[in-house]
């Protein structure tokens, strides 16, 4: 297959010349490269963070990501987006309700964004935590729906398969078919592409599931459930205080979901087969 015909997202990805070995033999080639910016997301003229991201999908990640830092309640308090292009990067001015500016006053965090980051440049303890409603019990679903979930999402990956970069996040139904699907190198910018773009669709969040490429990290589990959506499937592990937030939201926490195999942390009895108490399982604090 030749890589320049791969049909890649606009700005995604860049043709690189390097050099390797293979077979103890040298070569020389050009080789795709994930892209990555910084992209700065301003509240009304207000600067608020920079992130490293890939420059697509980028109404729906600012949408997603003020909805899932809690800035914005809404879809209805964004009023409009305008993208700003310079040689240093993108600029993403947001317009939103008088409302949604004073919250976002009121917990104002600097935020200096990198690809593995977790919660960087949070100004205090205060602000790592915020209070989420309970979510409501969801669709019953399967194991093999959450298998199926994960293989669409790993078919559906273009930019990961062209560049071995990026992460992905992808909602889907409770029959596990992946109906949207969002790429970019950092996880948490994928999933907040994604959270955007279910906001902006016509979509009910609630009736199936989110998988994602990375870790359930704290945030990750944060912003699933600041979407309403019942069940996060992760292809690694969980932490301890991703796996605490999830079990007092009443979130459905699934890890290593590999294949037919996964590790449940928290609320097993939303999948089939597997009562709350099944096999001695320990409810976390």
């Amino acid at each position: 297959m030749n890589l320049a015909d791969v049909p890649l997202r606009p700005g995604s990805a860049e043709l690189l010349p390097v050099r390797g070995v293979r077979a103890r033999e040298i070569f020389d080639n050009r080789d795709w490269v994930a892209v990555e910016i910084p992209v700065a997301l301003e509240f009304n003229g207000i600067a608020h963070a920079v992130m490293l991201a890939t420059p697509t999908d980028l109404p729906d990640f600012a949408l997603g990501f003020a909805l899932s830092e809690g800035i914005l309640l809404g879809r209805n308090e964004l009023y409009g987006i305008e993208e700003e292009y310079a040689p240093e990067g993108i600029t993403l001015k947001l317009e939103v309700a008088s409302a949604a500016f004073a919250r976002l006053k009121e917990r104002r965090r600097s935020m200096a964004g990198r690809t593995g980051c977790g919660l960087c440049g949070t100004e205090s303890l205060a602000h790592v935590a915020r209070t989420l409603p309970p979510l409501p019990p969801g669709p019953a679903l399967s194991k093999s729906a959450v298998a199926r979930g994960m293989r669409e999402l790993a078919s559906l990956q273009v930019l990961q398969k062209v560049t071995g970069a990026v992460h992905a996040a992808a909602w889907c139904t409770a029959e596990g078919e992946a109906l949207l699907v969002r790429e970019d190198v950092g996880r948490h910018n994928a999933l907040d592409k994604l959270v955007g773009a279910l906001a902006k669709g016509t979509l009910a969040a609630s009736t199936g599931f989110i998988a994602v490429t990375s870790r359930a990290s704290f945030e990750m589990v944060q912003k699933t459930v600041a979407a309403g959506v019942p069940l996060l499937a992760a292809v690694s592990a969980s932490t301890s205080m991703a796996t605490a937030v999830a079990q007092e939201t009443g979130l459905t926490l699934a890890g290593f979901v590999r294949g037919d195999d996964l590790v449940i942390y928290t609320h097993p009895g939303r999948l089939n087969g597997l009562p709350a108490n099944a096999g001695g399982f320990q409810q976390c604090m």
